[in-house]
C-alpha cells in the first residue's frame, strides 16, 4: 500500500510529459505549415510558447516532452543523425528561457510591466538563440543547407522560436486563468468579438487591397489592451501576426516582388512591433489600473481612521470621580 502514493506521482508526471509532447507536436505542425526556408523553417512557430508555458505552469520535470515531441517533428525533414542536435538545442532554450524568468521572479498572471520585459528579452530574444544557432548550425555543418544560407535561416529561426514565445505564452497564459463570467455583458463580448474580426480583416484586406497597410493593426491593439488588457491584446496580437503571415506566404501587399530575406525581415520587424506593442500596452494599463485601485483603497482606510479620529472627539468624557466625591454622608445612628 505504501508503494500506491508514489506510483501515483510517477503516473502523474508521465501523463503530464504526454501531454506537453502532443500539444508540442501539433503546434509544430502548425508552424511548418509557413515554412519559408525550404519547408525546413517556419517564422511563426508556436511550439515554443508552448513549451515556456509548460515548463512555468507545470514544472521543470516535463522537458522531455519538448525534447522527444521536437525530435519526431525534425525527423519529418532529415534524418535522425540531424534531428537530435536540433532536439537539444530547442529544449535547452526552453529551459533557459524558464531558469532565465524564474531568477528575475516572474509572474505568470503577466500583470507588470517588469513582467512584461522578462518575457520579451530573456524568454524570447535571448534564449531563443540556442535554439537558432543549434539547428542552423548543423544544418550547414553536415551539408544539408550551403553555408551562404546560414544567415537567412539562422535569422528566421530565430525569430520564428521568438515570436511563438512572444505571440503564445501570453495568449495560454491567460486562457489558463480565464473563468466565463457568469454576468456576461452582450455589448462588451460584442465589442471584444468586434476587435478580433476588425484586426484580422483589416490586416488581410488591407495586404491584398490596399498593398502596405500593415500599420493598421496597432490601433486594434491599443484598442484591445485598453480595454481588455492582456486578455484582448494576447488574442488580437495573434490574429493579426496570423493575418500577415498569410500575406507573406501568398505574396501580398508589402511582401509582393520580394527576396526571401527581405519577406522574412518585414515580417519579423511587424511581428515583433505587434508582440511588443500588445504585451507593453496591456502591462502598462494593468498597473495602472492596480495602482489606481490600491490608492482607492487607501484613501477608504484613511477616511475610517479620520472618522474614528473625529467621534473620538466628539464624544463627551466621563471623568472618574474621586473617593469619597458626592458620596452619601453616613449621619450615623
Amino acid at each position: 500500500m505504501g508503494r500506491l502514493p508514489g506510483l501515483k506521482r510517477y503516473v502523474t508526471v508521465a501523463l503530464q510529459i504526454l501531454g506537453v509532447a502532443v500539444a508540442y507536436y501539433l503546434s509544430a505542425r502548425l508552424g511548418l505549415l509557413v515554412g519559408l526556408v525550404r519547408g525546413q523553417v517556419s517564422p511563426w512557430w508556436p511550439a515554443t510558447g508552448i513549451g515556456v508555458v509548460a515548463l512555468l505552469v507545470v514544472g521543470v520535470r516535463v522537458w522531455p516532452g519538448i525534447l522527444v515531441a521536437q525530435f519526431v517533428v525534425e525527423l519529418m525533414t532529415v534524418p535522425a543523425i540531424h534531428a537530435l542536435p536540433s532536439a537539444v538545442g530547442t529544449t535547452l532554450s526552453c529551459l533557459v528561457a524558464y531558469v532565465l524568468l524564474r531568477r528575475v521572479g516572474f509572474r505568470v498572471e503577466l500583470d507588470r510591466l517588469k513582467d512584461a520585459f522578462a518575457l520579451v528579452f530573456l524568454a524570447a530574444f535571448a534564449a531563443m538563440l540556442i535554439s537558432a544557432t543549434a539547428g542552423a548550425g548543423e544544418r550547414v555543418l553536415s551539408g544539408l543547407v550551403p553555408a551562404s544560407y546560414f544567415w537567412a535561416m539562422w535569422s528566421t529561426w530565430w525569430t520564428g522560436d521568438a515570436m511563438g514565445v512572444l505571440l503564445f505564452a501570453p495568449l495560454l497564459l491567460v486562457l489558463r486563468r480565464l473563468r466565463w463570467p457568469l454576468d456576461v455583458d452582450k455589448y462588451r463580448l460584442l465589442e471584444f468579438a468586434l476587435l478580433l474580426v476588425g484586426s484580422f480583416v483589416v490586416v488581410l484586406a488591407g495586404t491584398q487591397i490596399i498593398g502596405a497597410v500593415l500599420f493598421l493593426a496597432f490601433p486594434f491593439l491599443g484598442w484591445a489592451a485598453l480595454r481588455f488588457q492582456l486578455a484582448g491584446a494576447a488574442p488580437v496580437a495573434l490574429l493579426t501576426s496570423l493575418a500577415a503571415v498569410y500575406a507573406a506566404v501568398q505574396g501580398y501587399g508589402p511582401f509582393a516582388g520580394r527576396d526571401l530575406l527581405t519577406i522574412m525581415i518585414t515580417l519579423q520587424l511587424f511581428n515583433g512591433a505587434v508582440a511588443l506593442s500588445a504585451l507593453l500596452l496591456a502591462a502598462t494599463i494593468t498597473e495602472r489600473d492596480r495602482g489606481r485601485v490600491e490608492i482607492e483603497q487607501t484613501a477608504i482606510r484613511l477616511g475610517e481612521v479620520v472618522n474614528h479620529l473625529d467621534r473620538s472627539k466628539t464624544t463627551p468624557r466621563v471623568e472618574p470621580r474621586q473617593f469619597g466625591e458626592d458620596s452619601p454622608k453616613d449621619d450615623g445612628p
